[in-house]
């Protein structure tokens, strides 16, 4: 029977590990997770198992980043479930800490994004994103990868940390990964579990208020008021559904705009009950 490939849950751990691989000539590709992952992370694993030599997946769920009446209680962890998953999805390694070995005590060190952070998912979560890019910082001057792979469902996170990077001059490359979606349309998320039926089945209403927005720019609209409207209005054909921000900003660097001009990004957040969804779409006039 299979051992699995090595979960390693301290600092002198992976970086022995993967001071090794390195000293090989391996290439090594990261990937930031929180567990409970779904096909969006294994698409993730896939990527960087195809362009890099060593593949280490960071299970992590991460306090900071949770705000006082979030969900960190109920965010789901299933580390044996993860642990196969990944080995199927072609990783070598899992970093699997516990918050005292990230945040060993006395804490008192964070790294701000400013100005990304202010708007969209950061307006109604303060300090989630302090939380993120503490994080990914630590995690990054753990591993020490090449490349580093993030999905871009989480558009403003992506955008955060490719700006952070640059910003502190970090050796490594972001790899973004397009949003894989259930059939009917859903962005995969962790938080689509928690969903009831009933909640379940009108979430895919993100996807189809999104899709029609990109068929309005498709078909010449650049006005973003109108834009804003048409997405509103399908968003409200979900009794459950509790908007929390409809934006259409810069897709760089996330500002609002009014008029469509190159690479715009139109991004909303939804709440069903206790669970919120984010989702986003790319469109270009």
């Amino acid at each position: 029977m299979s051992v699995g490939i090595p979960c390693l849950s301290t600092i002198t751990e992976i970086r022995v590990a993967l001071d090794e691989a390195r000293s090989r000539g391996a290439s090594v590709g990261l990937v930031p997770t929180m567990g409970a992952l779904h096909e969006g992370h294994l698409s993730l694993i896939r990527a960087a198992r195809a362009q890099n030599d060593v593949v280490v997946v960071s299970i992590f769920v991460n306090p900071t980043q949770f705000g006082a009446n979030e969900d960190l209680a109920k965010y789901p962890r299933d580390l044996e479930r993860d642990r196969l998953l990944c080995e199927e999805a072609g990783a070598h390694l899992i970093f699997s800490p516990e918050p005292g070995e990230m945040y060993a005590e006395p804490y008192s060190t964070w790294v701000d994004v400013e100005g990304l952070t202010g708007g969209l998912c950061g307006r109604s979560r303060p300090g989630h994103f302090r939380g993120v890019c503490t994080v990914v910082t630590k995690l990054l001057n753990i591993c020490q990868p090449h490349q580093a792979y993030f999905g871009e469902k989480d558009a403003q996170q992506l955008a955060v940390i490719k700006r952070m990077t640059r910003n502190l001059d970090m050796r490594v490359r972001i790899v973004p990964c397009p949003t894989v979606r259930e059939p009917d349309g859903l962005a995969m998320s962790s938080r689509n579990a928690r969903l009831t039926p009933e909640h379940r089945a009108q979430a895919p209403v993100l996807y189809r208020a999104l899709t029609a927005a990109k068929d309005l720019v498709l078909a010449g609209e650049q006005d973003a008021a109108q834009l804003d409207a048409a997405v509103r209005t399908i968003l409200a054909e979900a009794p459950a559904g509790e908007i929390d921000y409809v934006e259409i900003v810069d897709a760089d660097d996330l500002t609002p705009v009014d008029h469509i001009e190159g690479e715009t990004l139109i991004a909303l957040a939804v709440r069903f009950g206790d669970v919120r969804l984010i989702d986003n779409m790319r469109v270009s006039a």
